[in-house]
């Protein structure tokens, strides 16, 4: 099997749930022989328990699930305050074999899953910001007043970097919609150029960053419109904002 084939089986063994068969097998050899690819999917089995842990919820398990748990470790049904002296790993033994009593174990992983991803997103685009805002060759623009309509905020340029948004009191969208960035070239017949999709958190406040070297010179404004799910080629819908750069 390769390693690409463990991937699904890796939360399962960090459990102790995986039985033994050639998946289980194939782990912990891929792991004997520090396999980078089996490391990593390793490391994401660990962040996955942890979500696990943070958001399952408490539970009063039922007897033969107690009886089952208590003879795979060799404890006496003698009542639960055995519980007390287990380890935190075993406390989240407990929960997720209840949830696979239930058959929502896999949903509980998928949702997991889904959660990490977007966490590590949204630290990669707010380190990504961080960095923007310490250049030296970056430059304010700001959009909108304290006591304005929305939106307000500010557009930042870096002739290295590109341009980052950062904007506050921005509309409420539909499940079909989202926010599309374009730099306005300067001239007469100029093409908005697109620069990123991007949704806003419930109060508003949404960061947007389009990455990579521009000629400031010739961008004569940043704009920002309301287009469908999938974005466009080009702008559908008047602009909410368009901030002139000069």
């Amino acid at each position: 099997m390769t390693c690409e084939d463990l991937r699904d089986h890796f939360e399962l063994y960090a459990l102790g749930l995986l039985e033994d068969g050639e998946e289980k097998q194939t782990i912990q050899e891929h792991l004997g022989r520090d396999c980078e690819a089996c490391r990593r999917h390793w490391s994401d089995a660990l962040a996955v328990q942890a979500l696990l842990l943070s958001q399952t919820p408490e539970v009063v398990p039922p007897a033969r699930l107690k009886r089952r748990v208590m003879a795979s470790i060799g404890v006496q049904p003698a009542g639960w305050t055995w519980l007390a002296t287990l380890a935190a790993s075993s406390m989240l033994v407990l929960a997720l074999w209840f949830s696979l009593e239930s058959r929502s174990l896999q949903g509980d992983l998928t949702t997991a899953r889904q959660s990490l991803s977007e966490t590590t997103a949204e630290r990669d685009r707010l380190e990504q910001a961080f960095h923007f805002l310490q250049e030296p060759q970056t430059r304010q623009v700001n959009f909108g007043t304290p006591q304005a309509a929305p939106p307000r905020g500010n557009i930042y340029t870096n002739p290295q970097l590109g341009v980052l948004l950062i904007a506050a009191n921005l509309p409420p969208l539909t499940a079909s919609q989202t926010y599309q960035m374009w730099l306005i070239p300067k001239g007469a017949n100029a093409v908005p150029r697109p620069a990123g999709l991007f949704q806003s958190a419930a109060s508003g406040a949404a960061v947007n960053t389009f990455a990579g070297a521009l000629d400031l010179a010739n961008i004569a404004a940043v704009a920002v419109t309301v287009e469908p799910a999938a974005g466009s080629p080009a702008p559908t819908s008047m602009p909410i904002l368009a901030v002139p750069l000069a």
